[in-house]
C-alpha cells in the first residue's frame, strides 16, 4: 500500500499540473471504487480551476473554490499525467483532464485491486477536517505537532506495542508499516515494547527517527515494492536503504545478527533483537 511518502511524492508530481488550472472535463469508467464515484462530479468540476494541492496523512487533496476532492490509492493505485489521447487501460478508472500552457494533459488514476477513493467533500459540509475519512487522524509527522512529547503524553494509558499504537494513526497519521519498522529501528526501541513504558527522551528520539526516515523517503521517491510508481512513471528508491524491513534472516547492516520477522496485528514486523532493546 502506498504509504505517506509515496502520496506526498505523488501531490509533489500532480501540483505543477493541477494548481491554476481549469479542468476541462471529469472521466468516470465505472461506478466506484471502494466508494461510489460522486455521480455529479463531472458537472461540479468542469469549468472550475484548481486552486492548490494539499495532503493529509495517506490522502491527497486536491483543492477547489467550492470544495474538496479526496483522493486515496488504496492497495495498489497510483497517478500518472499523461497526454490526452493516451488510451485508457483495464484498470483506468478515473481520468481529471485539464487545461495547461501547452494544451491539454489528463490526470489519470489507476486502482487494479480498486481499493482507492476518489470522493467530494463540498464546502457547505463544513470544515474539511471533519470529513469521515480525516476526523479521526491524529497529528503530521512532518509538522512542528508531532514532537516526544505528545508521544509520551498520548501514550500514558497505553499497553498495546509500541509500532501497532504507532500505526493506528490516532496520535500521529501516516507511519505506515514499513516506516514504522524503520523508524524504530534507527531509535533502538524493540516494536514489541508497551507504548506506556517508553521514557520522554526514547519518545524524542523516536519522533526525531520518524522525522527523519520520511523525509528521506520523500526525496528518494518512495518506495517500490510492488505496485507504485510514481506520477511520472518512476519507481522509488528507498527500498534499498532499508536496515529492517522485508529483510527477515538477513544480516542486520549494524550488528550482523539476522533480522527476525514476526506478525503484530496481522502485518509483519521486521526487527534486530540486538540493537532494538
Amino acid at each position: 500500500m502506498p504509504e505517506l511518502p509515496e502520496v506526498e511524492v505523488t501531490r509533489l508530481g500532480v501540483a505543477p499540473h493541477l494548481e491554476g488550472r481549469p479542468v476541462r472535463a471529469v472521466v468516470l469508467r465505472r461506478e466506484g471504487l471502494r466508494w461510489p464515484f460522486p455521480a455529479e462530479l463531472p458537472q461540479l468540476l468542469a469549468g472550475r480551476t484548481v486552486l492548490s494541492t494539499g495532503r493529509r496523512g495517506k490522502y491527497l487533496l486536491i483543492e477547489f473554490e467550492h470544495g474538496t476532492l479526496i483522493v486515496h490509492l488504496g492497495m495498489s493505485g497510483h497517478l500518472r499525467v499523461l497526454p490526452p489521447d493516451i488510451p485508457a487501460d483495464k484498470h483506468d478508472h478515473f481520468d481529471l483532464v485539464v487545461e495547461g500552457p501547452q494544451g491539454r494533459e489528463v490526470l489519470r488514476m489507476t486502482d487494479p485491486r480498486r481499493f482507492g477513493a476518489v470522493l467530494w467533500h463540498p464546502n457547505e459540509d463544513g470544515e474539511l477536517d471533519e470529513h469521515m475519512l480525516l476526523r479521526g487522524l491524529g497529528v503530521e509527522p512532518l509538522g512542528p505537532a508531532f514532537t516526544g512529547a505528545l508521544l509520551y503524553r498520548q501514550t500514558r494509558t497505553r499497553s498495546a506495542a509500541v509500532k501497532q499504537v504507532l500505526m493506528a494513526g490516532d496520535i500521529v497519521v501516516g507511519v505506515g508499516n514499513i516506516y514504522c519498522s524503520e523508524s524504530l529501528f534507527r531509535a533502538g526501541i524493540n516494536p514489541k515494547t508497551a507504548a506506556n513504558r517508553i521514557s520522554p527522551a526514547r519518545y524524542d528520539r523516536l519522533a526525531q527517527c520518524i522525522r527523519e526516515v520520511l523525509a528521506e523517503a520523500i526525496v528518494q521517491g518512495g518506495s517500490t515494492l510492488r505496485d507504485f510508481i510514481s506520477v511520472n512513471g518512476q519507481s522509488g528508491y528507498f527500498q534499498q536503504s532499508y536496515f529492517v524491513y522485508d529483510r527477515a534472516g538477513v544480516p542486520c547492516r549494524i550488528c550482523g545478527a539476522p533480522v527476525r520477522q514476526i506478525k503484530q496485528g496481522q502485518r509483519s514486523t521486521f526487527y534486530c533483537v540486538n540493537c532494538q532493546k
